[in-house]
């Protein structure tokens, strides 16, 4: 499949901005909505907590060894399932992983592995960019 330069363009807006740009812009609109509804709101919270940036501290201090410790469960436990399901899914890890299998047992024809070795060179030389 051939990519031109504006869909590659589209992808890394929508890579820089869904997982870098909302993330940061996220984590500061939570921190503004939560001091704003539940601290100001709260007596009892506002005095513990007189001021924005003690909060956002808190929370931080809080939320970031929260946050990590999830990732660690989700690499330990999840990302091996969700692995399993995208390569389960792929048509060109089936095809690669097909004409090897032919290959050893001696099924594949000359021009499935010529086609398999171009399909490999194709995306070495993407790699290599």
């Amino acid at each position: 499949m051939k990519v031109g330069w504006a869909r590659r363009r589209w992808w890394e807006f929508r890579q820089g901005h869904s997982v870098y740009l909302i993330f940061v812009l996220t984590f500061i609109n939570f921190i503004l909505i939560s001091y704003r509804l539940l601290i100001e709101r709260v007596s009892i919270f506002k005095e513990m907590v007189p001021e924005l940036w003690i909060f956002a501290f808190m929370f931080i201090l809080i939320y970031v060894p929260t946050a990590v410790l999830v990732g660690y469960w989700h690499r330990k436990t999840q990302l091996r399932v969700e692995t399993t399901l995208v390569h389960q899914q792929n048509p060109i890890l089936a095809k690669m992983i097909r004409t090897l299998l032919d290959v050893q047992t001696g099924t594949a024809t000359k021009d499935e592995i010529e086609e398999f070795r171009k399909m490999l060179s194709k995306i070495e030389k993407k790699m290599d960019n």
